[in-house]
């Protein structure tokens, strides 16, 4: 499908240049979480979309493209104003953007993003992009929902886990299926890679090769579905699980093997824990049951009952025991409060976080839209006849819609607490905010290990 960047934005926008006072030269907005589920949220994508959206200049076959759409459309256009972006700007978005880095928490309220007008006579750009731009709410939602499973993950490791080694592949990506498009799997998947290590979405590890720079940001393991083990038919099912042994298991190989199709609890028992006890000792390998169906918590809690029973556990140091040979990764119904409610009930059970691994997966990239966290993109200043004007929205009918004024920006004080000051009057040393995109010139391109270690630094305070 070919893209025309000048029908990235909604309908109404073609419109909104002949709206403004007369004599605008100016324009500057910002985008931030205004509340929803969280008081903070981790910032990423904004690189990625900067590369998708506004790298590719516009053309005349654009214009044109667009030009008829509009007029068919029931929609006034601006020729002249696109033909000036052609002419005077090689095609690119005239437009300054300044970010706070990515990996950052951020508060809500707080100013993540800014957009302004780099062209006296177009100065209506920045609106027109917010389509485009405000679809960063849905890597920073991805990656917040990521950070606060990391959270709680971290937590019951530390209280009953000898180290916290094992966290980047505590929580495993399973969303690709379930997402709204190929997009939205590279997009979000690369969201939770900032925060794990673990993936079965694809598109996310070739996504961050090529927006971020890393050679391979996340990692697998062979893993049977259920039509690998039902192929055997219910009576050989045991016969499926050796396979899977035969094919992958060898010393210090992880494997995944899901075993529910029919009777969890017999699998596990009478399956895994006596007729295949033995090879999987001998194999050397870890051998991570997955449980597919029932009620998380009480599932979970009862197969890696089953296990100890079968291959024995180590006390820890800290007194929690460890499975022998045998892990468990549980996929269904998972969520950041079944992930609590999992991990509790285990170290009630005296058994370590260390024995259990997740997989999320429309949870994780699907089930949030734009209110999960109040994403916004608003004016707050106008520039007419040279002079900069504070622009706000303040309705009686939700105060919690009021927005900025001015040329805010993030800002940080002396005690490193977050804020929100405004161009005129902020420091350098306090401005949390960076240039990193200007007609048409990505001015920042960081990597994703950078920005991989700044989110986890979050998680020391």
């Amino acid at each position: 499908m070919a893209f025309n960047p000048i029908l990235n934005t909604d309908s109404y926008k073609l419109s909104h240049w002949k709206q403004y006072p007369p004599g605008t030269d100016g324009m500057y907005s910002y985008v931030a979480a205004r509340g929803g589920t969280a008081s903070h949220v981790l910032f990423f994508g904004l690189q990625a979309l900067l590369k998708d959206y506004l790298s590719q200049p516009l053309s005349a076959a654009h214009i044109d493209e667009a030009e008829t759409l509009a007029g068919l459309h029931g929609l006034p256009f601006n020729r002249a104003g696109f033909e000036r972006i052609l002419t005077l700007h090689g095609g690119y978005w005239p437009v300054r953007i300044r970010a706070v880095a990515e990996g950052e928490l951020v508060p809500t309220g707080i100013p993540m993003i800014t957009i302004e007008s780099t062209d006296p006579e177009l100065f209506w750009v920045v609106s027109f992009l917010e389509t485009a731009l405000l679809r960063a709410w849905y890597p920073i939602s991805v990656a917040t929902r990521s950070f606060r499973a990391k959270e709680i993950i971290r937590r019951y490791l530390a209280q009953t886990a000898d180290s916290l080694d094992g966290l980047p592949f505590k929580l495993h990506d399973f969303g690709a299926r379930g997402v709204s498009s190929y997009e939205s799997a590279e997009i979000g998947g690369m969201a939770h890679l900032v925060n794990f290590m673990g993936s079965d979405t694809l598109a996310a590890v070739a996504a961050a090769r090529r927006y971020y720079h890393e050679p391979c940001a996340g990692y697998s393991i062979p893993a049977a579905e259920h039509s690998t083990i039902t192929a055997w038919g219910r009576q050989h099912e045991g016969d499926a699980f050796a396979n899977m042994l035969t094919q992958f298991a060898k010393p210090g190989a992880i494997l995944a093997v899901v075993s529910d199709s029919y009777d969890v609890f017999h699998a596990v028992s009478e399956l895994w824990g006596e007729r295949l006890r033995q090879q999987v000792i001998d194999s050397g390998a870890t051998v991570v049951i997955r449980p597919d169906s029932g009620e998380p918590v009480q599932v979970v809690a009862e197969v890696i009952d089953r296990l100890a029973a079968a291959f024995g556990t180590t006390l820890n140091s800290k007194g929690y025991r460890v499975l022998n040979h045998v892990r468990v990764i549980q996929g269904d119904g998972v969520n950041l409060a079944s992930i609590e409610a999992i991990l509790s009930r285990l170290a009630k059970l005296g058994y370590s976080a260390d024995n259990v691994a997740f997989g999320m997966g429309a949870e994780l990239l699907q089930k949030l839209d734009r209110d999960t966290h109040k994403m916004a993109l608003k004016c707050s200043a106008v520039r007419i006849a040279g002079e900069w004007r504070d622009v706000f929205k303040d309705p009686v009918t939700d105060p919690g819609k009021r927005s900025l004024g001015g040329r805010v920006v993030a800002a940080r004080d002396s005690r490193s607490a977050w804020g929100v000051n405004t161009l005129e009057r902020v420091s350098d040393a306090d401005l949390q905010m960076r240039v990193v995109w200007e007609n048409g010139r990505l001015l920042l391109d960081e990597d994703f290990a950078t920005i991989r270690a700044r989110a986890a630094s979050h998680l020391e305070h």
